[in-house]
């Protein structure tokens, strides 16, 4: 056999392994139902200018979530140095159980939403270690005040601490040493709940964040922007989130894995009240969501948490519904 014809056996036959590995490896059971959770953030309430208490209520009482992704964002829980504040934790915590809704509980420095590392700003006086100290305490009062609740199944702490690319202007390098003692901390603190690590989905690795925690969350963003390319969709097919759990897990056993952040929001650079409807509308609108949910019913995500939900309210309260009835479809 001439050499070339050899060589293109090989070539065959190694992309045919390879092509048969990767089938294997995408392989997971469709869901015989997805079932949809939403994040709620009181920062992000506020930033829209909307009443925190009432987004919250229409998302349990209009939208029906039953399934909610909550945050303990250390600015707002502890304002001045020792001195806590819980009066939205609380009802957010109490309407929870009210309606017999479970919570996946974040506790931490970087948690949802920009700036993604939120210090308060006495914190931002101290140094790292000061810091550290300081993350420490917030770390038990928080869980000691909420680990009773009938609500939390999940505490997660911290919100993608590998992604080290983005925001690393806020959050500086990643001391994995301290988010391994952060979940330390936590599991001591309540050693009945499981703990959730997240990493993102298109940018993550997964290995470590999957390795540390009892259960693994990642995000599916479909829609980016930014002012060089302007907007564009991911060129991540559904099937490789499967397929890279399925290799992790190789590694690291299996573990419980949720959707934990599925983007149904615009991608923009300013606050949403600084930016006109129709350039939200182009960069997220009622058929994108639809097409992002058809993506995230590929992964095959048993258990899907949307984002965005504030932003839907404040829609609904210019008089644009569509995306709020949508939702009601899906809770």
């Amino acid at each position: 056999m001439k050499k070339w014809h050899k060589l293109t056996l090989y070539i065959l036959l190694t992309v045919a392994v390879i092509s048969a590995g990767v089938f294997l490896l995408a392989r997971k059971p469709v869901p015989e139902q997805i079932v949809y959770g939403m994040s709620f953030n009181t920062l992000y309430a506020d930033e829209l200018n909307l009443d925190w208490k009432e987004v919250y209520d229409a998302i349990i009482d209009d939208l029906g979530v039953r399934h909610l992704r909550l945050a303990a964002h250390w600015p707002m829980v502890e304002p001045e140095p020792g001195v806590y504040n819980f009066t939205e934790l609380d009802y957010q915590i109490a309407r929870a159980e009210e309606v017999g809704a479970d919570v996946v509980f974040a506790v931490g420095r970087r948690l949802p939403r920009w700036p993604e590392c939120h210090v308060p700003e006495w914190g931002t006086q101290l140094n790292w270690e000061e810091q550290k100290a300081e993350i420490r305490e917030y770390l038990k009062v928080v869980i000691e005040r909420y680990k009773g609740s009938s609500s939390i199944i999940y505490w997660q702490v911290e919100n993608e601490p590998y992604l080290e690319v983005f925001a690393k202007e806020h959050c500086n390098e990643l001391d994995e040493e301290f988010l391994i003692e952060e979940i330390n901390i936590v599991r001591e603190l309540d050693p009945t709940r499981p703990i959730l690590v997240t990493d993102s989905g298109n940018l993550g690795l997964w290995a470590k964040a999957y390795k540390y925690g009892d259960a693994f969350g990642t995000s599916v963003y479909v829609y980016f922007w930014n002012p060089e390319l302007g907007q564009f969709r991911t060129a991540i097919p559904p099937w490789f989130y499967r397929f890279k759990e399925n290799v992790i897990a190789l590694f690291y056993g299996d573990k419980p894995t949720y959707l934990i952040e599925l983007s149904a929001e615009p991608w923009l650079l300013e606050p949403v009240v600084d930016v006109d409807v129709e350039t939200q509308y182009s960069r997220m609108d009622i058929d994108k969501i639809r097409e992002i949910l058809d993506y995230a019913r590929d992964t095959r995500y048993e258990r899907q948490y949307l984002w965005g939900a504030e932003w839907w309210y404040w829609l609904k309260l210019k008089g644009h519904n569509e995306i709020w009835d949508l939702g009601k479809e899906l809770f």
